[in-house]
């Protein structure tokens, strides 16, 4: 019997067990957020000290971390904090399920006909796409799965939405779309992948943000998806589309996230569409840290994660300041433990409530702000490219994770590449000028060229953060 037909046969018996764990969670979240800050603060806590506890017992890596530390509850402040590249330096350790093996999930990750599919028969796993330098692997277990699948419940308000466009959605038949990177073991495509597995009963289709923009605004067009979600450099790209009657969708509700979602960029998209978009901020680690509520902040699933603004040295930043990082601790995996994990983001806590009355902590997030790149093809024309395609095809042809490109001119791109850890520089970069240009063809741009820069990734002077897709002040960004 095959791995995908010994899934497909518990598929039903799984479905089940998941629903009402998702049935339970969407209750309890509405529960303990009815009861205001102090429900929510008092069940952060409660699930922040069984956490520790568990992983000091099932982790080896937590428990050599924590060694020295007293047995009682401890506050976050206490425990170390944690960063990408040790834990995956650690990988076997940091698990707490011995049979999880990180060559074992490297195999099954290498293959990308088990997108979606479960490893072990009982865990989705994903991985990131390691712009820090450091690619990670993440172990998803099935409390976690509907732990998420009911905050993003909860936080859309599904029953509002249906009954104010019921007719709608059945007339459209409540077509979902997902334009994502789709070739790869992303978080998003993994993860949507699997909703459509484990529902089949959901008309769900998934889009690559690889195909030419032509070639997508036609299948959208032929779609007519009711719920849309993607980039928000996609759906921005969408939405310019839309006003130019060339995309000619009616969705009824947008959903954004995996970068930078700005306030103006936001307007544009509602406007577009007509219908509200929500943003959602998350991570490989955790999929769901916070939701956006129409008043220009961002609301963190304050009973579910823990996030702790802090300066350089880890001490905890004043509200209504920027943080140099963020600590993350995902109260819901306990698979592979992620507590006071060093996320990158740079956020600012809001001081005073919100004015949407949630009882949620607000913040605002400094996230991936990467160029839209727009190139001159042959014929005169304007072809706008997603950074997170041109990325993407770096990544899967070179294995390189810390790079940059720029665009130089109206048909020009350098690639700068840190390969200073590496002996294969050169192999490196034909095989990412090779994709890219094959890419580039694929999107009638065969004229672009494509260069290597002497110099190596330079981060940016303000943030210190590394922008990996980048035009430059001289390309002058065309516009079609």
């Amino acid at each position: 019997m095959t791995r995908v037909a010994r899934i497909n046969s518990w598929e039903p018996v799984r479905a089940s067990a998941a629903y009402w764990r998702w049935f339970s969670g969407v209750w309890e979240i509405w529960l303990t957020r009815s009861g205001g800050t102090a429900a929510i603060d008092a069940a952060r806590r409660r699930r922040f000290d069984a956490l520790v506890k568990f992983a000091r017992i099932h982790s080896s890596y937590y428990r050599d971390a924590y060694h020295g530390l007293s047995d009682r509850e401890l506050s976050p402040a206490e425990l170390p904090v944690m960063t990408k590249r040790a834990l995956m330096a650690r990988f076997d350790d940091w698990v707490t399920d011995p049979e999880v093996k990180l060559a074992d999930v490297e195999a099954f990750l290498a293959d990308r006909k088990h997108i979606g599919e479960r490893y072990l028969d009982r865990y989705v796993v994903w991985k990131s796409s390691g712009s820090t330098g450091t690619p990670g692997i993440y172990v998803q277990d099935a409390d976690a799965l509907a732990t998420f699948d009911a905050l993003m419940a909860v936080n859309l308000e599904p029953l509002r939405v249906a009954a104010q466009h019921s007719w709608e959605l059945l007339a459209g038949g409540g077509r979902a779309a997902l334009v994502a990177a789709t070739g790869e073991h992303f978080a998003s495509i993994a993860s949507w992948q699997r909703a459509c597995q484990s529902s089949p009963w959901i008309a769900a289709r998934g889009f690559s943000i690889m195909d030419p923009l032509r070639r997508l605004v036609a299948d959208l067009n032929d779609y007519q998806p009711m719920f849309l979600a993607s980039y928000p450099t996609m759906l921005a790209l969408l939405a310019e589309e839309q006003k130019a009657g060339r995309l000619k969708i009616r969705p009824l509700h947008l959903w954004s996230g995996g970068e930078c979602l700005p306030p103006d960029t936001h307007a544009e998209i509602e406007s577009a569409f007509g219908c509200r978009v929500v943003n959602e901020y998350g991570a490989s680690e955790c999929m769901s840290i916070a939701f956006d509520c129409g008043e220009g902040w961002l609301h963190v699933n304050a009973d579910w994660v823990l996030l702790e603004p802090v300066d350089n040295d880890y001490r905890p930043t004043p509200p209504g300041e920027p943080s140099h990082t963020v600590l993350l601790t995902n109260l819901a995996n306990r698979v592979q433990p992620v507590i006071r994990y060093d996320l990158g983001d740079s956020v600012i806590a809001k001081p005073e409530p919100c004015a949407c009355g949630s009882p949620l902590p607000a913040i605002q997030v400094e996230g991936r702000r990467d160029d839209v790149v727009s190139l001159c093809a042959p014929d005169g024309s304007v072809v706008r490219l997603l950074p997170l395609a041109l990325t993407t095809v770096v990544e899967e042809a070179a294995h390189v994770h810390r790079f940059q490109i720029v665009q130089t001119g109206a048909d020009r791109l350098m690639l700068r590449l840190d390969t200073s850890r590496r002996s294969d520089r050169q192999e490196v970069w034909r095989a990412a000028a090779s994709a890219l240009r094959q890419y580039l063809t694929r999107q009638s741009l065969p004229n672009v060229h494509v260069g290597l820069d002497k110099r190596g990734p330079v981060t940016d002077r303000r943030s210190g953060k590394l922008k990996e897709v980048v035009v430059a002040k001289e390309a002058k960004p065309l516009r079609s």
